[in-house]
C-alpha cells in the first residue's frame, strides 16, 4: 500500500456557508410561517411561496452544473487554464476489464486522469485501485454504492455514503479523495454541508460524452472536443461503459482520438489535484 500522507489522507473540514438561494429559502420560510401565524388569511399565499421555493431548489439539484446549492467546480481554476491544462475524469469504476485497458491508453499518451470511483467497487478490486494510483492518476469519491436515489437522501444518508467511500478508497490506496461527484450529478441542499464537514469539493464537468448511453464513438468524441479549450473538465466512464455495435467499450474507442485531439490543441491532461494544487 502507498505510504500515507497527512495532507492527502485527511482532507480538512471547511466552514459551511449557505448559498444565496439556500439563505433566501431560510428567510422565506421564516417570513411565510410568521406571516401565516400573524395573519391566518395569508396562509394560502405563504404556502404557495414555500412550494415555489421548494420547486426552485429541486430544479437546482437536477441541474448538475448549477452552483445555486453551493460551490461546484465546472472548470479548472484560472491558473490551470493558463498552463493549458484539462482534466479527463472517468466515472463509475474500477472495472476489471475496462480500467486496465484505459490505464494502458493513458500511459501510451503520457496523460493523467482523475477516476471518480464507487467505494464498493474499490473494495472488490483494491489491487486495481492501487494500480490506478501507482500510474500517477488520482482516485476521487463517487459515493459508496452509486444509488439512483442518492439525490433523495437526507444529510445522514449522504454522509454515510460519502464517508464510507472515503474509508474504502483510503484503505485500498492510502490516500483519501479530495473531490466528489454526485451520482448522475444530481443532489439536494443537504449535500454541501456534508461535503464541507468531510473537506470535499463538488466537481461536475465542462462537457460530457454521454458514453454510457451512446454506441457511437464518433458522436461521443464530437461532444467532448467541440470547442475544446484549456480549463475544460471532460467526463467519460470506465464503469457502466456503453458498447459499440461490435461490443467494444465506447471509452476505449474514444480515448485515443480524444487524447490526440488534446495534444493537437496544445493542451495537457492532468489530475484534478494537480490542476487545483
Amino acid at each position: 500500500m502507498p505510504a500515507l500522507s497527512d495532507s492527502l489522507t485527511e482532507p480538512r473540514e471547511r466552514p459551511y456557508r449557505p448559498s444565496a438561494l439556500i439563505a433566501g429559502s431560510i428567510v422565506l420560510h421564516v417570513v411565510a410561517v410568521a406571516g401565516a401565524v400573524v395573519r391566518p388569511q395569508l396562509w394560502p399565499w405563504a404556502l404557495a411561496a414555500v412550494v415555489a421555493d421548494h420547486l426552485g431548489i429541486t430544479a437546482a439539484g437536477l441541474w448538475p452544473r448549477a452552483r445555486l446549492l453551493g460551490p461546484n467546480l465546472t472548470r479548472l481554476p484560472a491558473g490551470a487554464a493558463a498552463r493549458g491544462e484539462v482534466a479527463i475524469t472517468i466515472d463509475d469504476g474500477p472495472d476489471p476489464v475496462v480500467t486496465p485497458a484505459v490505464l494502458a491508453l493513458l500511459d501510451r499518451h503520457g496523460a493523467r486522469a482523475s477516476f471518480f470511483c464507487i467505494g464498493e467497487r474499490i473494495a472488490r478490486f483494491p489491487q486495481l485501485a492501487r494500480e490506478i494510483v501507482a500510474r500517477g492518476h488520482s482516485i476521487e469519491n463517487h459515493s459508496q454504492r452509486h444509488l439512483h436515489r442518492f439525490s433523495l437522501l437526507g444529510p445522514r444518508g449522504m454522509r454515510a455514503e460519502l464517508a464510507a467511500a472515503q474509508e474504502s478508497i483510503a484503505f485500498a490506496t492510502g490516500t483519501a479523495p479530495r473531490f466528489f461527484r454526485a451520482p448522475a450529478g444530481l443532489r439536494n441542499p443537504f449535500l454541501e454541508p456534508v461535503l464541507a464537514r468531510l473537506g470535499l469539493t463538488l466537481v461536475s464537468w465542462t462537457r460530457r460524452g454521454f458514453d454510457t448511453v451512446s454506441s457511437s464513438p464518433g458522436q461521443v468524441l464530437t461532444r467532448l472536443t467541440r470547442g475544446l479549450e484549456a480549463g475544460d473538465i471532460l467526463l467519460l466512464h470506465d464503469g457502466h461503459a456503453g458498447r459499440t455495435a461490435g461490443g467494444a467499450p465506447v471509452i476505449l474507442e474514444v480515448l485515443p482520438a480524444l487524447l490526440a485531439a488534446v495534444r493537437a490543441a496544445g493542451l495537457k491532461p492532468v489530475t484534478l489535484r494537480a490542476a487545483c494544487a
